[in-house]
């Protein structure tokens, strides 16, 4: 019989998308008073490969990633993502009467040697309920030197624009600074 143990630390990343790409710089100090300091971040890309949020956030839209350099325990993702909630709360209150009604989209998940798992406030049958109204998705999966999508795998995430990103992350948990690979 398996005995229970503790969850290996993962790397959590948060992804942002805007029509206005001054609010990524103004969104990391929230991120990083919740997540620690940021280590690594994607260039800014075009998010062009569905207009699911132009209604809500205009467009042009563009999405930045953003890795958090404190690895923590994968459990801490439902704080996050009720955290990242309030952080797009706070944006869109403050948000002038004439841009749209959502000036920023925070998506927070983490990176694990096998894995990208994304949070989410909605259900759908690929999610796993974990608490306080937060879902996780397994995303990608990493096999064999790359990272794979599913048939739920968001476009841009299957795209493979960000796997430099995902790889980068994922090289923190596999030789830690400091720390001989076992």
């Amino acid at each position: 019989m398996a005995e229970p143990s503790e969850p290996s630390p993962v790397k959590f990343i948060c992804g942002m998308i805007v029509s206005d790409v001054s609010l990524f710089d103004v969104a990391a100090g929230p991120l990083t008073t919740e997540l620690g300091p940021i280590d690594i971040a994607s260039d800014v890309m075009p998010f062009d490969l569905t207009d699911y949020y132009a209604q809500q956030m205009g467009a042009p839209l563009y999405r930045k990633l953003v890795a958090f350099e404190t690895l923590a325990s994968p459990e801490r993702l439902v704080a996050v993502k009720c955290r990242t909630n309030a952080i797009e709360a706070d944006f869109a209150a403050a948000s002038p009467p004439d841009r749209p009604p959502r000036p920023i989209n925070i998506d927070p998940g983490y990176v694990a040697p096998a894995k990208l798992v994304l949070a989410s406030m909605k259900d759908f049958a690929h999610r796993i309920y974990l608490g306080r109204g937060v879902y996780a998705e397994v995303t990608l999966f990493y096999r064999h030197g790359k990272w794979l999508n599913t048939e739920w795998t968001f476009p841009d995430y299957a795209s493979g624009r960000y796997d430099a990103f995902l790889t980068a992350a994922r090289s923190c948990l596999r030789d830690p600074p400091g720390e001989a690979r076992q």
